[in-house]
């Protein structure tokens, strides 16, 4: 089998150069050396926190995000309580289309609180699991 003629030469050509088949070995050491590449352009000791007095205004936007959580609890029980009623009203007019309906309703009502009320135990549990990685 005729090689290249750098091969032929006995010079070491880069993987991606070389002719035929590529081997396991050979992708992987050009993996680990793009690796190295890289690992020696990002500085490995960052740490950034978030803080509060960054930028201004984030007291009100907390206040804002306070009050976007207190509306979504409000429309839930708002949500609940007019898919109870119809719940009850295809259930007692013989309409089980109707009664599906407010069941699914109740459920989706129960589930929008529950995300309203977990979200930022939810948000703090993710930035958590981010932070160790």
């Amino acid at each position: 089998m005729a090689g290249t003629a750098a091969h032929q030469a006995g010079v070491s050509e880069p993987w991606f150069f070389r002719s035929g088949p590529l081997t396991g070995a050979s992708v992987l050491s050009g993996v680990g050396l793009a690796l190295r590449v890289v690992s020696a352009w990002v500085p490995m000791d960052i740490s950034i926190d978030p803080n509060s007095t960054g930028l201004p205004g984030i007291a009100q936007l907390r206040t804002i995000v306070g009050a976007g959580m207190t509306i979504g609890l409000v429309l839930s029980v708002l949500a609940l309580i007019v898919s109870a009623v119809v719940w009850g009203f295809g259930s007692n007019s013989a309409n089980p289309h109707l009664a599906g309906r407010g069941k699914v309703g109740v459920l989706v009502a129960c589930g929008a609180a529950i995300i309203c009320g977990a979200s930022v135990t939810l948000i703090n549990f993710f930035w958590d699991v981010g932070q160790g990685i």
